[in-house]
């Protein structure tokens, strides 16, 4: 059977800028491609091209015949006044599917996709239920083939889980364009990277997300040869040129033309294999206290929901804590408690002093009216970045930004390339508090592992929502999940939060909340299993510790000591000090792990 879609000899740009150009892109039954690329190299556009939104510059896509594209577009929005039945409703319309058909169509999608009214508003949704109308939207005219840009965008943890599920049980293809790489390791069967280091402009691996690593550095790595083998082969040209051979042999001049033609194929590799990468580094302030924000019995009522209730936690020095839960359950409010634009119900928090802390919110908030040298530089042409004075020019090259982009409006950048701006921005501020409220909207793979990079080396206390496992499982010390009905617990990682999510009860938080040192102590709806001084006492437990630890080894160094054993009174001394070192250090051990078994 043919392909569902075949598109050959694709072409694209934006003005001068060249998206892709002659590339190759087929879609067969089967299929579940994961689409990936930096930022800017034409992902959105090229399946927009295969949905037939947009026409190539040139190339062509085949259709085979009477075959149905579902295309979700990364932003969901409806038009007000239409319920969920209504959009479903005229997608099967315009899809030319029978009245009868009809109701059962809608009944079977809005309960794969897990709507709760099929009369609700769809304008009013939150944007993750958006998504998931725009998804049951595509999906409920049975599709062929699926094309998804984002989805995983606005959904929560819950969300991403629920259309993993559902993509690896649908009978149709589909091709995804995401940053998650779990969601790409649990639901692609095909990776395609679109980059124009690649000599097709894409590289097309069979296999998971991690398979494609694998692929991706075995093709890297045949780049490098061929770069050194023409090297060699042109440096040996270059010298017979040099002794100037006389052109009009035929050979020579057939040599000639060789040795051109190897130059020109050497400058293309070398022109394509150069990469630019945003060079992330945030930066923490000297502050020495470890006990940066404390929440002690800290509670938030907005209208007639509990947002949390009772919360005791401690933000550390050095700590990074995940903070996870459903849409909803409070995660930004948490964070405008930590910033102070919000006072809590009940409780208090205690901050330190002249607490410095930077908020990276998801709302995104630029002037897209000022160009990016403003955007950068509101007051001049240079930045203090590190203690240093930088061009802005320069700093802009940090982040991937050419020259030529420092005069172009804000508004004309991508979602990506803001997102990289407001992480400029983000480190000119050193912080003892780090807050990033979904940082990962928007960046590519390749920044997202420079941030990740960032955050393992920054030294402060830091926040992290978001919705890629992937970064919450390699960058958080400790995890805190709010269960959206005011309860709250502390967890190693993301994957002890999920089975607490999977036991559905609140005895979970108590079985499953694992203390860690200089994380705060999570507490559910029922009652704690530390009392608000025995976890400030856990806190700084194992700190205790080590400082015992120290005492007993300083103790026997001295009774190493020739000098001390030879003398009795400066033995007895030592005999003494020992003793009481041994006696606290095996007190504090005993107490840590009572404290550890209390606190499950």
């Amino acid at each position: 059977m043919p392909p569902i879609l075949n598109a050959q000899g694709l072409t694209k740009s934006f003005g001068a800028n060249a998206l892709f150009d002659e590339i190759g892109f087929t879609v067969s039954d089967g299929d579940r491609i994961g689409l990936i690329g930096p930022n800017g190299a034409g992902k959105s556009t090229l399946l927009s091209v295969l949905a037939g939104d947009q026409e190539p510059d040139a190339g062509e896509v085949a259709m085979r015949k009477r075959a149905r594209v579902g295309y979700v577009k990364q932003e969901s929005n409806f038009a007000a006044g239409l319920t969920v039945r209504d959009v479903l409703e005229a997608a099967l319309i315009r899809a030319g599917v029978t009245e009868a058909e009809r109701e059962g169509r809608i009944r079977e999608t809005s309960g794969r996709t897990g709507f709760p009214s099929l009369e609700a508003e769809a304008a009013k949704l939150s944007g993750g239920w958006r998504k998931r109308l725009a998804i049951a939207e595509a999906v409920v005219t049975g599709p062929d083939v699926l094309l998804l840009d984002e989805p995983t965008n606005h959904l929560d943890l819950a969300g991403i889980t629920w259309l993993e599920e559902m993509l690896v049980q649908a009978p149709f293809a589909q091709v995804i364009i995401s940053h998650d790489r779990y969601f790409l390791e649990n639901v692609a069967t095909e990776m395609v990277e679109l980059n124009r280091v690649y000599a097709d402009g894409l590289l097309r691996v069979k296999g998971t997300y991690s398979k494609f690593i694998e692929g991706k550095q075995l093709y890297l790595e045949a780049q490098t040869k061929l770069q050194d083998a023409l090297k060699n082969r042109v440096k040996t040209e270059i010298e017979w040129l040099r002794r100037g051979p006389k052109a009009r042999a035929t050979k020579a001049k057939a040599r000639i033309d060789n040795a051109h033609d190897l130059i020109g194929q050497l400058k293309e590799v070398n022109q394509r294999t150069q990469t630019s990468t945003a060079g992330i580094d945030f930066s923490a302030t000297e502050r020495q206290t470890k006990r940066l924000v404390e929440l002690e019995d800290v509670s938030v009522v907005l209208g007639d929901k509990t947002i949390v209730e009772g919360l005791n936690f401690l933000f550390a020095n050095g700590v990074r804590v995940g903070l996870v839960g459903p849409n909803g359950s409070g995660k930004t409010t948490l964070l405008r408690l930590l910033t102070g634009e919000l006072e809590p119900t009940s409780g208090t928090i205690k901050k330190a002093a002249s607490l410095k802390i930077v908020y990276f919110s998801q709302m995104r908030e630029l002037d897209e009216k000022v160009t990016l040298r403003r955007a950068l530089a509101p007051d001049a042409d240079s930045v203090v970045y590190q203690g240093r004075v930088v061009h802005v020019a320069s700093y802009a090259a940090k982040f991937m930004f050419t020259s030529e982009q420092l005069n172009q409006q804000v508004e004309r950048l991508s979602g990506g390339e803001r997102a990289r701006v407001l992480i400029a921005k983000l480190m000119l501020e050193p912080a003892d508090l780090l807050l990033l409220d979904e940082p990962t909207n928007d960046l590519d793979i390749a920044t997202l592992e420079i941030l990740e990079e960032s955050l393992l080396e920054y030294t402060g206390a830091l926040v992290l929502v978001t919705h890629d496992r992937y970064m919450l499982d390699r960058v958080s010390t400790v995890v805190l999940g709010l269960d959206g009905k005011g309860g709250a617990g502390r967890f190693g990682d993301y994957s002890q939060w999920e089975q607490w999510k999977g036991s559905g009860g609140e005895e979970a938080i108590e079985e499953k909340a694992e203390a860690s040192t200089g994380g705060g102590e999570g507490k559910g709806s029922g009652k704690k299993k530390l009392s608000y001084l025995e976890a400030r006492e856990y806190a700084g437990i194992e700190a205790a510790v080590e400082a015992a630890e120290d005492r007993l080894n300083a103790a026997r160094d001295v009774l190493d000591d020739p000098d001390v054993a030879t003398n009795a009174v400066a033995l007895t001394a030592a005999l003494h000090e020992m003793e009481q070192a041994q006696e606290i250090a095996d007190g504090l051990y005993a107490r840590w792990a009572e404290l550890t078994e209390k606190a499950g």
